[in-house]
């Protein structure tokens, strides 16, 4: 006899090392040393380089080394900031880049990766080399050259942006957000040191687990669901589940911080390895239109989605539900309550959004690729108005 087999394919990333409890000038300092670096370029937030110590301690090692700085990343990652953080990498002749911050650093030094690789200098450059859908609908993923240097990311949110070869980057011209890929754009190394996040504020680091919580739900979901992924998912949702309750009551359980850490790690082995659905889809035309960051689009909009696919991904939403804590109650449910608890808000309605911008993010979301992919067909801009009006009640 002969049965369907399940087929696939899991691409690893080009990902050396992940250092995890170590301070993280110590591991800067034991990466820029087996690499022979010389000369490197600093990314980072402003608020974390000018109301913090955290930078000037994490390069402490390194500083010697430092041959330029920016910290001008902006939410969203416009095309204009990743263009300077080019101009400055070239300029500097840098060798390394150190990423310290959040998803939206840890981008910026991505996209910034694919200008290096093409010589792309203006912003219309940046538009041969983002991800699409083709007329015919099928997706155009650009690969551009390997670039002259890799970055080392020092995370301080859960965004999961650290583990990944897909940056995002905004079009402030027509407020549209375009993921990038490349082999050799995401970090060489990562150092998850949850020292360093008791600086991050507290509604984005728990806005940026609710994000990774997205992460794990929809690659359990997805059409293209792989075993691997499978695993690190449900993982994910228990250590995630766990730490950020316990953040609740604990800022500076540095133990619980780490968990956080090590979840959001696991969710994100996920990333551009299974499609992902429309929380994510939808939440990244929310973002670009409205400039809502990216974990809070994730708490608005993962409860509905997860309800509206449920009936399609029975099974998964199980053992979703079981690795939240109750395998009695809805996976949905449990997700909403969890994001309550944390203080965030759980409705379109309580952004401070204009209704009669649903219809234009709606539109906006049928460019992205990952609607196409949710595993409850969604096939019009009128369907996805249904989802975005069913999220703001």
């Amino acid at each position: 006899m002969t049965a369907t087999l399940p087929t696939g394919v899991f691409n690893y990333l080009a990902l050396d090392t992940v250092h995890f409890g170590t301070p993280a000038a110590d591991a800067l300092h034991t990466e820029a040393a087996q690499r022979g670096a010389r000369r490197i370029l600093v990314v980072t937030s402003k608020s974390l380089n000018r109301k913090t110590d955290a930078v000037t301690a994490a390069l402490a090692r390194i500083q010697p080394l430092v041959v330029g700085l920016y910290d001008e990343c902006v939410e969203h990652t416009p095309r204009e900031t990743v263009l300077a953080v080019a101009d400055l990498a070239r300029t500097a002749q840098a060798d390394l880049i150190v990423s310290i911050g959040g998803g939206t650093v840890i981008d910026t030094v991505k996209v910034a990766l694919v200008a290096l690789a093409e010589g792309v200098t203006t912003v219309d450059g940046l538009s041969a080399w983002h991800q699409r859908m083709a007329a015919d609908g099928s997706r155009v993923v650009p690969q551009p050259r390997t670039p002259p240097c890799r970055q080392i990311a020092v995370p301080t949110t859960l965004s999961g942006a650290e583990f990944s070869d897909l940056g995002g980057s905004t079009d402030t011209r027509h407020g549209t957000k375009q993921g990038y890929s490349g082999a050799f754009i995401g970090p060489a190394a990562v150092i998850l040191d949850p020292r360093i996040t008791v600086h991050t504020p507290d509604r984005l680091w728990l806005s940026t687990g609710v994000r990774a919580v997205d992460h794990a739900v929809e690659a359990l979901c997805s059409i293209n669901a792989q075993p691997l992924i499978d695993a690190t998912s449900v993982r994910a949702l228990a250590l995630l589940g766990r730490s950020l309750k316990r953040y609740a009551t604990a800022p500076d359980d540095l133990a619980a911080r780490l968990d956080g850490q090590m979840g959001a790690w696991l969710a994100a082995t996920s990333i551009r390895r299974t499609e992902y659905g429309a929380s994510h889809g939808l939440g990244h035309a929310l973002g670009a239109d409205a400039g809502v960051p990216h974990g809070i689009t994730s708490c608005v909009l993962l409860p509905t989605v997860m309800r509206h696919n449920a009936q399609v991904c029975a099974p998964q939403m199980a053992e979703i539900a079981a690795a939240l804590g109750d395998a009695t109650r809805p996976a949905a449910d449990q997700v909403e309550d969890l994001i309550a608890a944390l203080g965030l808000p759980t409705r379109l309605s309580q952004l401070g959004l204009a209704r009669d911008r649903l219809p234009i993010i709606a539109t906006k979301g049928m460019a992205n690729p990952w609607v196409h992919t949710n595993p409850r067909k969604i096939s019009s801009a009128a369907e996805l108005q249904a989802l975005l009006e069913q999220a703001w009640e």
